[in-house]
């Protein structure tokens, strides 16, 4: 099986794609060969534009805290477990106490430091960081493994509080919906939503099928429409039956 995420707001989208970076970096950074280290560098730049939004920090505090809130009012609830809920309460306030630990804005070390700066300014630049335009990169780069994991790892630690806030967030996002079987008739779907509204979509389909799903959603309609899996012909429908699961998330 392969599913596909589908955030349903900016919020959601931005810890997605959070989620998706830091995971990139860390499998990078513990790779040993310089050019991995390289891409690892790379995916912390894009972490850094990403976080770079001036909210993310406070959004992410506020929707710990109000999880929180929610959680705690299921307490003496006999369907729960409350040795399940404090583990996740105590990671929420481990998590949140961590975000408030970042002085300034998020990712300012990084901005912080020139060398840094400069690699980055000409990493836009296509084949802008050879040994000829930035040559103390190619010496870092020549330096042993380990010192680079380290370097690496040093420039990483001050953003992983984000990291863990994100997790736990998704964590709950992910664990709210249930799933559900439907049949896209002749590749296409449609699903009136009487003012549902979702904040992520999951499709779970058959990875023997080649086709993928192309989402659009809103309070009034959903509209999922498989597109044929073609990369050398004109994007087109797959006009088949498909089945495949769908699942509703939704923070409380």
């Amino acid at each position: 099986m392969i599913s596909y995420e589908f955030p349903l707001n900016e919020r959601v989208r931005t810890m997605l794609r959070l989620e998706d970076l830091f995971t990139r970096v860390e499998r990078f950074i513990a790779r040993a060969d310089r050019t991995d280290h390289h891409a690892a560098l790379g995916v912390l730049f894009e972490i850094l534009e990403v976080a770079s939004r001036a909210d993310l920090k406070s959004d992410l505090l506020q929707e710990l805290d109000r999880q929180k809130k929610a959680l705690n009012a299921l307490r003496n609830n006999p369907q729960i477990s409350e040795d399940a809920l404090d583990l996740i309460l105590d990671q929420i306030e481990n998590d949140s106490a961590k975000l408030l630990e970042i002085n300034g804005k998020i990712g300012q070390h990084l901005r912080d430091n020139e060398w840094l700066m400069g690699i980055k300014q000409r990493a836009i630049i296509p084949g802008g960081v050879c040994e000829f335009d930035l040559p103390s990169y190619h010496y870092w780069q020549h330096l042993p493994e380990d010192r680079r994991r380290a370097d690496l790892s040093e420039w990483l630690a001050p953003l992983l509080p984000l990291k863990a806030g994100i997790s736990i967030l998704l964590k709950l996002l992910r664990e709210s919906g249930r799933a559900r079987r439907f049949t896209a008739l002749q590749g296409s779907f449609q699903q009136m939503q009487g003012g549902r509204v979702a904040q992520l979509l999951s499709v779970t389909l058959d990875r023997s099928l080649p086709c993928f799903p192309e989402i659009s959603a809103n309070k009034y309609a959903l509209n999922i429409r498989f597109v044929a899996a073609d990369f050398c012909a004109k994007t087109s429908l797959y006009e088949q039956d498909v089945d495949f699961s769908l699942v509703f998330c939704s923070l409380q």
